[in-house]
């Protein structure tokens, strides 16, 4: 009888730990706009006609020989506790790669591109859930050195900080930056885990939180309160219908509707599903296009396209591709 219990107990175990490791975030390290700006790696980007300054991660890399040893470190510290990761400058390599075929695609109707910054354009390639801003200041007192930290959560799709840990390590004579860093962040590293954990399983719980907009081409004819279906309902009442019916507990808010535009905030999509028997990952885009399909079938017969900007915000534009 003992020997069954154990076993049972041994089993449920594994399965706790197996259910654990399945549920634990993806991760990018990322070096903050704060420590590019201080080091010089900063660019200008052309965002819609507004001159916006961004990181030049892809700079900071080949004349920073300390970044990539830094996020090594933090991947380290990470990895020992069994949070996968993503590696920032492959994530580059293959953004670079991507470039020029990016460069190319452009609305059928307009011959313009999609406006998209460069960190929405990391973030679509490396597919994490959690990125780590990190910023560090070495600290010098004679012949001792200290690191000083700011490590700051947060959610790729939201850009809300999630997790935070922050301070200075213990002066040392010899130590190298790496062991520095290391001492520095150690004390903190769990409570920040705890605090990523907290966030996903919220996720597991009750979504993923997305931004999703609809909007009326000019020309279509049509718009949001004009009735549609069996029932001659107007629109933009079928479609957060649809989204009660599609939504983790039917959990969103219509921030702003008019005839010609909604906007829907605090959109909890699931983080999964299930396709040919098994489970794949949800994310906006996909999210978006189930609508898009819901919209182009009978009755509606609507035709619309769907654009992204970064991993958490998708807009619907109706009446045309």
């Amino acid at each position: 009888m003992k020997k069954t219990l154990l076993i049972i107990l041994m089993a449920f175990l594994s399965i706790n730990i197996l259910l654990g490791q399945a549920k634990k975030p993806t991760i990018m390290v990322v070096p903050s706009d704060a420590w590019c700006k201080d080091n010089g790696y900063i660019m200008e980007f052309d965002n819609q006609g507004t001159k916006v300054l961004i990181p030049n991660y892809k700079q900071a890399f080949q004349g920073n020989t300390d970044l990539g040893l830094v996020i090594s470190t933090i991947n380290g510290l990470m990895a020992e506790r069994g949070f996968p990761l993503k590696n920032m400058e492959s994530v580059i390599k293959t953004l670079e790669s991507n470039s020029a075929e990016d460069a190319m695609m452009a609305s059928k109707e307009t011959g313009l591109g999609a406006a998209e910054s460069p960190i929405d354009q990391l973030k679509k390639v490396a597919k994490a859930d959690v990125i780590m801003q990190l910023t560090w200041t070495v600290n010098t007192t004679g012949p001792k050195k200290s690191i000083t930290f700011n490590l700051q959560g947060l959610d790729a799709y939201t850009d809300k900080q999630i997790a935070t840990a922050a301070g200075t390590g213990a002066p040392s004579f010899s130590a190298t930056l790496a062991v520095l860093l290391e001492e520095a962040v150690l004390s903190h590293m769990d409570n920040f885990n705890s605090s990523l954990m907290t966030h996903f399983d919220d996720l597991f719980e009750n979504g993923r939180e997305v931004i999703i907009r609809i909007k009326v081409w000019e020309d279509w004819g049509e718009d949001l309160e004009t009735e549609f279906g069996p029932d001659d309902e107007e629109l933009g009442m079928i479609i957060e219908d649809w989204l009660a019916d599609n939504t983790v507990n039917g959990r969103f808010n219509t921030t702003d509707a008019t005839e010609s535009m909604m906007l829907f905030e605090q959109v909890r999509i699931p983080l999964f599903y299930e396709r040919n028997g098994r489970q794949v990952a949800l994310d906006t885009r996909r999210f978006a296009r189930n609508l898009s399909s819901f919209l182009k079938k009978e009755p509606y017969n609507i035709a619309n396209k769907v654009t992204t900007k970064g991993l958490g915000r998708a807009t619907i534009y109706l009446g045309g591709k």
